[in-house]
């Protein structure tokens, strides 16, 4: 198979297709994404299809994401540290086989940003609970 040479959203919609495919079946990650998101294939599309805009718009400056992820997360219980690591490890994994090293690395450089920047904010929210 042929890595991509770019991002573009055809590949961004790949990468999210085949990365949740894994996060879905992992052992740590599946069951905090089944609770939140749901377990069938109708309710993992309308994420998916979020998750493509996310990223489409981190990425490609579309705008096409209107949501709060900092939000999202910060209802979900009982994430960790082991969490984060693990997702990032399952994203640059994925990265890697669908994308030439360049867009990879970048992939997997904006990836490990945001999720700094969420196990931040997510520290700071749970701090102000109390």
């Amino acid at each position: 198979m042929d890595r991509r040479a770019r991002i573009d959203e055809d590949g961004i919609a790949e990468l999210v297709l085949a990365f949740y495919a894994r996060v879905r079946r992992d052992p740590l990650l599946g069951p905090v994404f089944h609770a939140a998101v749901g377990t069938t294939d109708a309710e993992w599309i309308a994420h998916l299809d979020r998750i493509a805009a996310f990223w489409s718009s981190v990425l490609l400056g579309t705008g096409r994401y209107q949501g709060r992820p900092m939000v999202a997360h910060a209802a979900l219980p009982g994430i960790g540290a082991a969490h984060f690591e693990r997702w990032l490890s399952l994203f640059g994994e994925t990265a890697a086989a669908l994308f030439e090293p360049e867009p990879a690395g970048r992939l997997a450089d904006t990836a490990a940003r945001i999720g700094r920047s969420l196990q931040h904010g997510l520290a700071l929210h749970a701090a102000s609970r109390g």
